[in-house]
């Protein structure tokens, strides 16, 4: 009975935490994208100084929607815009990588200084992979993309708070089933898995476990907002955090579901090329975090 209500305590303290800042961030965000536009995006990333451009697609991928549902159909809208390649693939890589709910739960799971270590790194490889693709010249393998833009006259005269409130709510109640799924996983994994069996299999000092949790990330994400919890139970039972990273950004970064929204953009050769960079930004992120925390 002692060990039911210790595990309800964990799993209604998490949910309440998880909620507020959920709810929170997402107010916030959707203010920032309502100045944010696709248009903004396109003439910032066409920038008279080319590399800045990588830069700049970086950062504005950290401020794009949650998820691939709503950051694919703007990187398609900046294709079918002629916006540059390099630069897109920037914000293509940020975007899911760096956004705004990621980098504040793994600041309220995981401490500041990993955060940190994070968010510089994963930018790092941001700007390099948008580099590399444009220099290999894999724009060739863009297919042919038309989008058809909406009108939003009708939002135009309302309140912004009051759009920001309609968007957190938006934003929130669809993944309610998956933020609830993933703190149940996470409490139980805190309250009743034995920490000497997860530090046995995938403790800090073996390395292995690396890119092996970056590969497991893919099948297993759903959302950030379920993978975090079960990451910080993880890290609270002794996983390694290296591998805690790599599973993270494995999962976030090339998920099913945005490989399947990519292929519509993209020909195989640069799905493939998209999901080996982000496998190799996860493993790489993981051994460095590794080796300096």
């Amino acid at each position: 009975m002692n060990a039911f209500l210790e595990f309800m305590k964990t799993f209604l303290i998490l949910f309440a935490e998880l909620t507020a800042l959920f709810i929170l961030i997402s107010f916030l965000v959707s203010l920032l994208q309502q100045k944010v536009t696709e248009e903004r995006i396109k003439r910032v990333l066409e920038r008279p100084n080319k590399w800045s451009g990588y830069l700049y697609g970086t950062v504005l991928g950290a401020l794009t929607p949650f998820c691939s549902c709503s950051t694919i159909p703007i990187l398609a809208g900046l294709l079918s815009s002629k916006a540059p390649f390099g630069p897109s693939m920037s914000f293509l890589v940020a975007s899911p990588l760096l956004n705004p709910v990621i980098v504040l739960l793994l600041w309220t799971l995981l401490g500041w200084e990993l955060t940190l270590y994070y968010v510089l790194i994963v930018g790092a490889f941001s700007i390099l992979i948008g580099m590399v693709w444009d220099l290999l010249g894999l724009e060739k393998f863009v297919k042919n993309v038309r989008v058809r833009k909406g009108s939003g006259d009708a939002q135009k005269d309302e309140p912004k708070w009051k759009v920001a409130l309609r968007d957190a709510w938006g934003f929130f109640y669809p993944v309610l089933p998956f933020l609830l799924l993933g703190v149940f996983i996470g409490a139980f994994i805190h309250d009743f898995i034995p920490q000497e069996m997860i530090a046995r299999f995938a403790g800090g000092d073996q390395p292995w476990t690396i890119p092996v949790a970056s590969v497991i990330g893919i099948p297993m994400y759903i959302r950030a907002e379920a993978i975090l919890p079960i990451a910080d139970a993880l890290v609270g039972k002794g996983m390694g955090i290296g591998a805690i990273i790599a599973l993270v950004i494995g999962g976030a970064g090339a998920s099913i579901p945005e490989v399947v929204l990519l292929n519509k953009l993209f020909k195989p050769k640069l799905v493939t090329a998209f999901v080996v960079s982000i496998l190799v930004v996860a493993v790489s992120t993981g051994f460095i975090v590794q080796t300096v925390l």
